[in-house]
């Protein structure tokens, strides 16, 4: 499952973009103005969908401090205004694609989707603080060395690389990583992160007492 930040004004709209992405497999977030969006940016995102007009901050205004401080994160950039001129100013900007409104809601999660593909097909690493993470390899590398790793504890760690900084609970862990619902024991997060420690360095995971766990970035 991958989370995605939907940044939409229109209470209406956002609902139903969040209703449509959460039935594709979507985790979804949601905020409602230019200020989050930015703050939100930061949050290990795998993709922001962002409009043009918001409030306390534009939709470019956000895509620029987007692109100066995580060059990376996919942006599909929503605007009202199908004007060709325009449009080619959001994609110079930085945005990955852009979709005009009205727009089908199966057309917005089939450009997320041909995205989050195109992105990851040609993704050979993922890094976070001292670790590295070879997709192809299937190792880590950091401050103890390369280190081959089972594939739940590979699911595990790429999981937390991608969400620097987000508190994430033995819940979430157990449902995303493992496909457990909440009534399955969270011992296994503790003993796997456990694992995890010992192999990687007990400092790239930290624990969030009474929550879960937490990656730094």
């Amino acid at each position: 499952m991958t989370n995605l930040l939907i940044a939409e004004d229109d209470d209406h709209l956002a609902a139903l973009m969040i209703r449509a992405l959460s039935r594709a497999g979507h985790r979804v977030d949601r905020v409602d103005n230019g200020a989050a969006a930015i703050a939100g940016s930061t949050q290990g995102y795998d993709l922001i969908v962002l409009d043009v007009g918001l409030p306390s901050a534009t939709g470019l205004e956000v895509l620029s401090h987007i692109r100066r401080h995580s060059p990376a994160l996919p942006v599909l950039l929503v605007t009202a205004d199908n004007d060709p001129d325009h449009i080619v100013e959001g994609l110079k900007a930085g945005a990955d694609d852009y979709i005009t409104k009205p727009f089908g809601f199966n057309e917005l999660v089939a450009r997320i989707e041909t995205r989050l593909r195109s992105i990851r097909s040609t993704e050979t690493v993922v890094a976070c603080g001292s670790l590295t993470l070879d997709l192809v390899n299937r190792t880590v590398s950091g401050p103890h060395g390369l280190v081959d790793l089972p594939s739940r504890e590979f699911a595990l760690l790429e999981y937390f690389m991608r969400r620097p900084d987000q508190v994430l609970s033995r819940e979430q862990l157990l449902h995303e990583v493992w496909g457990y619902d909440s009534e399955t024991s969270s011992n296994v997060v503790d003993v796997y992160v456990r694992y995890l420690r010992q192999k990687t360095g007990a400092e790239c995971i930290r624990s969030v007492r009474g929550v879960g766990y937490l990656m730094p970035g």
